[in-house]
């Protein structure tokens, strides 16, 4: 089969393009920057070069193929209109593939798409589920991850300066769904591999469910600090920390949106009426080593 992955050679369409090679099918990797793509060009992918902003773009690398893996890269230079910004890109990703002959779409999505509003970026992901689910004729999977283990990594240095880890989620015997990238080019690569799915479906990935005080002790436990607290912040303290951080206020804004989504419990309640029959193998512990890595490296 002729696929188009869409996201470069980033943590979760690398490995699943690496998969669908191994599996002697003919694969395009959509990236902006030939250089980033070369270990997958070494391994014989063709390099389109380009946006996923530009429709035309799109349409013509799409001709022809029979399936195709569907994600909003990350933008952090966004100012105004996030979520009207991602809504977009899903809406060039249906018009390309109206003119095209793909049957198949495995979409990334997000835990807490089935709401319209109030979750931050993942609004904009609602958005690009429903322009995506308006095709017909077209068998669609949205995968719906939940907070990525690699998220953390950005706490590092709070957890190494200010001995405490946290965000505006979290507290008591508060659980959060926890999704490893892995595991997320695993299920992809399945459903791609498989085509078995049919219609417009959902399919909830998850890697482990923990507690956040749960998570600030193992983590703390791996870089030698395990009294680590898991603090909550308020949406304003976790807004500004972002800023103060390099964010620009309308990422800072839909983070701490998201954040607030997380806390109040609408953004995981279809997750816990839809809880998968089973998970994926990375654990936190697991991701507690490559947390150690990276803060012992900073």
């Amino acid at each position: 089969m002729k696929y188009v992955i869409t996201g470069g050679a980033g943590n979760i369409s690398k490995p699943l393009a690496e998969k669908l090679l191994a599996a002697g099918h003919q694969v395009t990797v959509i990236g902006r920057n030939a250089a980033n793509l070369k270990t997958l060009t070494d391994k014989g992918a063709v390099a389109a070069i380009g946006s996923v902003d530009d429709l035309a773009f799109l349409k013509t690398v799409f001709t022809g193929a029979d399936a195709v893996y569907t994600m909003v890269p990350p933008r952090f230079d966004i100012t105004s209109n996030w979520k009207e910004f991602i809504g977009q890109i899903g809406k060039n990703y249906a018009d390309a593939i109206k003119g095209s002959s793909i049957k198949y779409v495995v979409n990334l999505s997000s835990i807490g798409a089935h709401l319209p509003g109030g979750c931050g970026p993942v609004s904009g992901l609602y958005a690009v589920e429903k322009a995506l689910n308006e095709l017909s004729g077209v068998n669609i999977v949205h995968l719906r991850p939940s907070y990525f283990f690699s998220n953390f990594l950005a706490n590092t240095g709070m957890v190494k300066h200010m001995n405490i880890i946290g965000s505006n989620f979290g507290g008591a015997g508060y659980k959060l769904v926890l999704t490893d990238t892995s595991d997320i080019a695993a299920a992809a690569a399945e459903e791609l591999l498989n085509h078995s799915f049919t219609g417009h479906t959902i399919r909830y990935i998850a890697s482990d469910e923990r507690t956040t005080d749960d998570i600030a002790a193992v983590l703390g436990a791996a870089v030698g600090k395990p009294a680590l607290p898991w603090v909550v912040f308020t949406n304003e303290q976790a807004f500004e920390g972002m800023k103060q951080a390099g964010l620009t206020p309308e990422i800072a804004s839909n983070y701490a949106e998201m954040g607030n989504a997380l806390q109040t419990g609408v953004m995981q309640e279809d997750y816990w009426k839809n809880r998968p029959a089973s998970f994926g193998k990375v654990k936190l512990e697991d991701f507690a080593k490559v947390f150690a890595q990276v803060f012992n490296a900073g």
